[in-house]
């Protein structure tokens, strides 16, 4: 009688872990492979995780606004490119007016909206034209728009609209520097200091920092707002444990080295932050519910009156100008610009990275994309050391990771393609 009662439990079990480990395939794998890497690679866990948190900071909301146009159904935008050249002609500008400092790269997220929202506009537009293959689309418009963007640097700017800064511009005025110095912006976002005190902070400190702040967050929702789901207290508990374990470690010698490398700038991951809350309050409006239908059946929600060529073009423009405002986090962490190329590969990684974090063309959230970018930045830090200590030279870690970012983009689109393929052979088997 027992045995009859356990077996559809333990089959229950087996399938749910199934079910977890197909679904999540791609991140398992990859932790694997990053787990591997970093034993090979010989480096003390401080140092790798003093890189990783460095090219967090300057890649995750890149691969964040990916997010919304895959929710809309438009697939991966490549065409965040745009985006990405709407903040470095921003910067251009600021760094011509020679602005400095925090205010610098404030005024160059602020003039790169514009910029962002016109060139979001026109993708968007293009790729209601071209639905089906958007990603495709995309990714021909950023070669395109590429070729505009050359012009505009070697010979718009100095033979057509004069520049008066001839620290930027090449010996004979016209055309712009291969590499811009942006030393006055040089983290000015990661070293902000407000009354001469730092907001980079050492890990231990971040951890309590942030715990706070997401306890509080939890805290109201479930003490205020009388919710009562089991997943909020499990997270108001880990944001106290983050709490607790922060002011433990943050005063043990035996981590000093641990708090002397891994310095985690408050105001940019606040930025990152925000952006993580962001998505979810949009897709939790009547425009985030439009988005999804649109997402699901563009035939049924122009059905029930959602207008579904301008949600799609409200989806892209988001994503441009987070893609913009990204890039513009990224350079100034960099400390310059190379001036006709430092946008080419944003949309490429991107994708990989959201798609490593357990992301589909057609769904992914923001866990995911977080989850990406730390995966995708972690296998960039230990594998050219561990392919050195493997195979007696670090060039093919460097060959290894290029091609990984290219073969799951090249996987994800082929099991994607696959899958619609059997969903259209059970539909007809049905009818």
């Amino acid at each position: 009688m027992s045995n009859n009662i356990n077996t559809p439990k333990e089959g229950d079990m087996g399938s749910k872990v199934k079910g977890f480990l197909v679904t999540n395939i791609v991140p398992i794998v990859f932790s694997v492979v990053c787990l591997i890497g970093v034993y090979y690679s010989g480096s003390s866990i401080p140092i790798i995780l003093m890189d990783v948190v460095s090219r967090f900071n300057r890649n995750a909301i890149l691969v964040l606004s990916l997010i919304i146009p895959i929710l809309s159904g438009m697939g991966l935008n490549f065409g965040i490119v745009l985006g990405a050249m709407s903040g470095q002609i921003a910067l251009f500008m600021v760094t011509v007016m020679k602005m400095s400092g925090l205010p610098g790269v404030l005024l160059a997220m602020l003039l790169s909206i514009p910029f962002a929202i016109v060139f979001g506009y026109f993708t968007g537009r293009l790729l209601n034209k071209t639905k089906g293959q958007e990603m495709i689309t995309g990714m021909i418009l950023g070669f395109f728009a590429n070729g505009l963007y050359q012009l505009l640097f070697l010979y718009v700017l100095g033979g057509i609209i004069k520049i008066d800064a001839p620290n930027l511009m090449i010996g004979s005025g016209v055309g712009v520097r291969a590499t811009i110095d942006l030393a006055p912006m040089k983290y000015a976002l990661d070293r902000f200091t407000i009354m001469n005190i730092s907001t980079e902070v050492d890990i231990f400190t971040a951890m309590m920092v942030f715990g706070a702040v997401f306890a509080l967050f939890y805290g109201v929702r479930l003490f205020v707002k009388k919710e009562t789901e089991l997943a909020l207290k499990a997270k108001l508990g880990l944001s106290i444990i983050a709490i607790a374990v922060g002011a433990v470690c943050v005063n043990m010698e035996s981590l000093r080295q641990w708090r002397a490398l891994v310095k985690v700038p408050l105001l940019s991951y606040s930025l990152i932050l925000l952006v993580c809350l962001l998505i979810p309050a949009i897709l939790r409006t009547k425009l985030g519910q439009d988005l999804r239908a649109v997402g699901q059946n563009m035939g049924v929600s122009s059905v029930a009156g959602i207008h579904v060529d301008r949600t799609r073009i409200v989806a892209i423009c988001i994503s441009t100008v987070l893609a913009a405002i990204g890039q513009i986090i990224f350079l100034q962490n960099m400390g310059n610009i190379s001036t006709y190329n430092a946008h080419e590969n944003v949309g490429m990684f991107s994708a990989a990275a959201i798609l490593i974090g357990g992301a589909t063309v057609s769904k992914a959230t923001v866990g995911q994309a977080l989850l990406g970018t730390l995966l995708f930045h972690l296998l960039f830090n230990v594998s050219p050391m561990a392919g050195k200590n493997l195979f007696g030279s670090a060039e093919i870690g460097e060959y290894f990771r290029v091609f990984i970012a290219y073969g799951i983009i090249a996987v994800a689109l082929a099991l994607y393609a696959w899958k619609q393929t059997m969903q259209a052979k059970a539909q007809l088997e049905q009818d």
